[in-house]
Parts: C-alpha cells; sequence; structure tokens
C-alpha cells in the first residue's frame, strides 16, 4: 500500500544520509572503487520502512480519530442487515480497529487485539428495515427498525467491516484513489492506502459483519429491542 522510490549514485555522487539528510561517505575497495553492496543493502533497508509502518500508521490514525473508529472496540462482531440502503457522498478504504487492553482482551484471539477491517462512509444514508443482532453466547441481542413507511436515517455514517455483501450500484464512482485525499464523506482515510469514493450508493440486500459504527445523527423510527435464539 506504501511505496518508496529507489534513487541511484552515480560512482562521482556521494549518497544522503537518509535520517540526518547529510553526506555519508561511501566506503571504498582497497583498489579505491566504491564498495556498492553496503549502499544496495542501507537503500533496501530504507525501502523496508514505509511496508512496514502502515500497519503502525493505521492505528495511530484510528487512535486520533482519523480513521471512522473513535473508540477501543470491544472486539464481538456484529451483524447488520436492511433490504436496501441509499447514500449520498460514499467513500471505502482499509484500516486497523484496536481493542481495549489489546492481546489482553478475552476476544483479541491470535490478532494481538486488532482487527484489519474497510472502513465504509456515507455522508447521508437511508436504511429499510434495519436489523442488528450480537451474539451474546447462547442468545442474541436483536435490534431492529424503520421497517414502516419511515425508513432510518444516518448522517456522518460510517461502518467497519469484515464482510459485507448485497446487490450494488454507484454514481460517479472514482476506483484507486489515495484515501488520504477522500473527498465524498468527509472522512480522511491514511496516506498511501487504496480506496475509492462515489456520489451515491445503493445496496440491496445489504449483509455486514462490523466491529463499529459511529454515526453524526442517527434516527431509528419503530425501534424494537429483544432477546432472541436467531440473530439476523
Amino acid at each position: 500500500m506504501a511505496s518508496s522510490s529507489d534513487v541511484t549514485s552515480s560512482a562521482g555522487n556521494t549518497p544522503e544520509n537518509p535520517e540526518s539528510g547529510s553526506a555519508t561517505e561511501v566506503p571504498e575497495a582497497p583498489d579505491g572503487s566504491v564498495r556498492r553492496g553496503r549502499v544496495r543493502a542501507r537503500r533496501a533497508a530504507i525501502m523496508a520502512v514505509p511496508a512496514a509502518a502502515v500497519a503502525a500508521g493505521l492505528a495511530i490514525l484510528t487512535a486520533e480519530g482519523a480513521l471512522g473508529v473513535q473508540f477501543a472496540i470491544s472486539g464481538m462482531p456484529f451483524t447488520v442487515t436492511a433490504t436496501e440502503l441509499k447514500g449520498t457522498g460514499f467513500e471505502q478504504f482499509g484500516g486497523l480497529d484496536g481493542m481495549a487492553e489489546g492481546e489482553k482482551n478475552p476476544n483479541a484471539g491470535d490478532t494481538g487485539g486488532q482487527v484489519l477491517v474497510v472502513t465504509s462512509a456515507i455522508k447521508n444514508a437511508t436504511l429499510d428495515s434495519l436489523c442488528q443482532s450480537v451474539d451474546l453466547g447462547g442468545t442474541n441481542l436483536l435490534i431492529k427498525a424503520g421497517s414502516g413507511s419511515q425508513k432510518v436515517k444516518a448522517s456522518d455514517l460510517t461502518t467497519d467491516s469484515t464482510e459485507l455483501s448485497g446487490n450494488a450500484a454507484f454514481t460517479n464512482i472514482e476506483i484507486g484513489n489515495d484515501a488520504s485525499t477522500l473527498t465524498k464523506a468527509g472522512v480522511k482515510g491514511p496516506l498511501g492506502v487504496f480506496s475509492q469514493q462515489a456520489d451515491t450508493v445503493r445496496i440491496a440486500n445489504l449483509r455486514q459483519t462490523n466491529y463499529a459504527t459511529t454515526a453524526g445523527v442517527f434516527k431509528l423510527p419503530g425501534l424494537k429491542l429483544s432477546f432472541s435464539d436467531k440473530g439476523c
């Protein structure tokens, strides 16, 4: 997702120290020729740094609220379904969510307390027949809303998902953007991360496995909360 360009030096040039920006003396062999092996090894190490730093950068951005999630997740996934979602101002990019207490969290498993997610951001959304369920171990906490004439409405909606399915349609979609340059939903992703955005989105038969949801405003007409043997 991130890359660094290699810099080539001629025999007459002195390479720059990548940390200080000052010139670094290149060692010479006994016959006076430049030892290229050490220079290449140094360049290889420099190129490896951005790739290794991506995961750490995503975690930092999440902690600072630059991504969708602005809290430590529980690590318990929940299911969200809707017969139809319509939205204006759509963005999507990858990120990392962190659990409270990290690897000590009982839901961490072998993830170290982090979950790789796809963040979907929608400026304004309506959902028909919303269902949300979370498995509490033998029973499900079930939330339903918007099944009548009034639909669920949300603004500045973000969802962090590990699975998403449905029949989708977009208008004026842009694929391959740098996530830090997104403009449609007002959310910025990490620099150098692949993303996409569109003016509008419609998803029929939406189904998501989420770890987090945030919204500026979330209106749930006909809200019903219950426990059930079955989830959404």
